[in-house]
């Protein structure tokens, strides 16, 4: 298992111009480490939707490359996204699965079979492209540049070491970030999308 903040720093350097969607505990890391939040797009509280609505967007921006760093607790809330992306074939898409084997956001809880479940494995028999698996930062960091660059849809499985909360929900000291919509917003003004609001 290796940490996400490291493994956010390995990828960093060859996202280029990549739309980024993150999930889960593991996925606030990567507000320390983006250096294009323009690019990154917020959803929060879509756990088991983010999988979806990233392929949605990938399907309608094909000329951008789009990276969602997913959770496995949410992908075992939606588990056919695998092979509905795998059959849309979307050549600009790298799915990661970040993988702790427990529901941290809630106490660390495990995930059902954690241990056991081939991800990387059931989305190359879904169809992927291609598909890789890590539980080493060295191993990663490696592959990542030779990953980028390969056609999508991409899965890569990586064994996360946990972050676990057990501090009441209401306590917790959440950092400041862009809402869903302002997110939204920026995004629509970096990518050039016009939005039609209809006759006044």
């Amino acid at each position: 298992m290796f940490d996400s903040a490291d493994m956010f720093r390995a990828f960093q350097p060859h996202r280029g111009k990549a739309i980024v969607l993150v999930t889960g505990t593991s996925g606030r890391d990567w507000s320390e480490v983006s250096e294009d939040k323009s690019r990154d797009l917020t959803l929060q509280g879509a756990m088991g939707q983010t999988n979806s609505a990233s392929l949605g967007f990938a399907l309608a921006q094909p000329d951008e490359k789009v990276v969602l760093f997913d959770s496995e607790g949410a992908l075992q809330m939606n588990m056919g996204v695998l092979g509905t992306i795998a059959g849309k074939k979307p050549k600009n898409f790298y799915h990661f699965l970040m993988d702790n084997e427990c529901y941290a956001t809630t106490g660390g809880q495990p995930v059902p079979n954690a241990s056991d479940i081939n991800y990387a494995g059931m989305a190359r028999e879904a169809g992927y492209a291609s598909t890789f698996q890590f539980d080493n930062l060295e191993e990663f960091t490696n592959n990542i540049e030779s990953i980028m660059k390969a056609e999508g849809p991409v899965f890569v499985a990586m064994k996360m070491i946990p972050k676990i909360e057990n501090e009441p929900i209401g306590r917790r000291v959440r950092k400041p970030q862009r809402s869903r919509a302002e997110t939204i917003k920026d995004l629509h003004a970096e990518l050039g999308i016009s939005v039609n609001k209809g006759p006044a």
